[in-house]
């Protein structure tokens, strides 16, 4: 059996609230960007909470260029826009793609909802009898988001998967793309997480009651609860034998992961199970706790999330854990591509030496013991950073990056 590879991100490409593209998207971290506005994507009358995370500026023609735009749904648009930019940020010519073998995995938590929810309004307005619209039942199926990327791409060696891990989706997406790679499956990796704002989606956080009036607050006494957001946050990855030989730019280094799924409860995160998917990517790193220096935390601004999270950093950290920062104040909670965009600007972080703030903070909740980085960003010289993806049903899953300095590990 031959020795696993080095892993290493050559190609970021972001679609989000505070920005789209990769210096847009860092330039936004620096600052602490907040997204938040008034849903415009679908009608929010009755709803008593009417403010989400919306992708602006999108021009889907302006990446997408072999395939009928108006077939795909806005999640799978996104999805393949992402792509096209990680692989053009990591320098890779579409003669140099055909000839890899690919593993293309994207996670999703909604995948094309957003098109299924046109239907059932559709269905209502003109009553059950009436024909679907054709195009839009064509947008629905949830493999588009992968398979569309291998089309436009034109990488006739690819595999593509869809994972709908919710909202840890980008996070397992990552990992699956890791082990290809890593193991020599593949010879690159095109993976993240994508998915569109949807009422469906809205209206059940707001059933729940985990809807903010205005902005979310991680880690804030004064928290109300998460804004529903959309986005995608695609990686290139590929081994460092295979950057160094292209001479590619290396953003960070993927030292491991960790999985676990607890089934604990529907909605309430379990502490301890949490902790154990930290130690879990930590072990499959190679890394000690000590040797972490932030943590881009699941942080979604409801009560049990914060509390539960940050219990479990300090159980796996000590009572001196590393800053811990929620990006899902300036971007949001974008489903599946929330951990897939974390991963993002850990890579980022890591890459420019700084570590971007959890916005909108006031004052923190004695139950959340951390150093939030509130506010503002802080320059910082990043080694470890792990990154989190937290879902419904105990769906867990954590990412460990590196700084690329070549005595840093292994």
């Amino acid at each position: 059996m031959n020795e696993p590879q080095r892993v290493v991100v050559t190609g970021i490409g972001v679609l989000s609230s505070i920005g789209n593209g990769v210096e847009e998207f860092t330039s936004a971290l620096r600052e602490g960007r907040c997204g938040a506005g008034p849903i415009t994507s679908f009608d929010t009358t009755g709803f008593l909470r009417t403010f989400g995370h919306e992708v602006d500026g999108f021009r889907p023609e302006q990446w997408i260029h072999r395939l009928p735009v108006e077939q795909l749904g806005r999640a799978t648009q996104f999805a393949v826009a992402a792509a096209r930019m990680a692989v053009q940020d990591a320098g890779l010519d579409e003669q140099e793609l055909a000839g890899l073998r690919a593993q293309i995995t994207v996670g999703t938590t909604d995948g094309e909802a957003a098109e299924l929810d046109k239907m059932m309004a559709e269905s209502v307005a003109k009553g059950p009898e009436h024909p679907a619209d054709q195009l839009v039942a064509g947008r629905l199926p949830s493999h588009q988001l992968a398979l569309a990327i291998a089309r436009e791409l034109r990488l006739p060696r690819a595999v593509p998967a869809v994972l709908g891990t919710a909202c840890a989706a980008g996070n397992y997406a990552i990992g699956d793309g890791f082990d290809a790679v890593r193991s020599g499956e593949a010879d690159i990796a095109v993976v993240g997480g994508a998915d569109a704002i949807c009422r469906r989606t809205f209206a059940g956080f707001s059933r729940l009651g985990l809807v903010s009036s205005d902005f979310c607050r991680p880690f804030d006494a004064d928290r109300e609860g998460l804004l529903t957001a959309e986005g995608a946050g695609v990686l290139v990855l590929e081994t460092l034998e295979s950057a160094r030989h292209r001479g590619a730019r290396i953003y960070a280094e993927l030292l491991g992961y960790g999985l676990n799924c607890d089934a604990h409860h529907p909605t309430a995160p379990d502490q301890a199970s949490v902790a154990r998917c930290m130690e879990l990517a930590l072990a499959d790193a190679g890394v000690k706790a000590n040797e972490v220096d932030l943590v881009s935390a699941h942080g979604t601004g409801t009560p049990t999330n914060d509390i539960t999270e940050t219990r479990a950093i300090r159980e796996v950290f000590g009572d001196n854990p590393p800053r811990t920062v929620a990006l899902k104040a300036m971007l949001g909670h974008s489903m599946g591509a929330a951990s897939a965009l974390g991963a993002a600007a850990s890579a980022l972080a890591l890459a420019h030496g700084f570590v971007p703030p959890t916005v909108n903070h006031r004052t923190t909740d004695p139950q959340c013991q951390i150093d939030c980085v509130p506010n503002h960003s802080v320059p910082a010289d990043l080694r470890v950073v792990v990154n989190n993806g937290l879902a419904f049903g105990g769906n867990n899953a954590s990412v460990v990056l590196g700084r690329h300095d070549e005595e840093l590990v292994r």
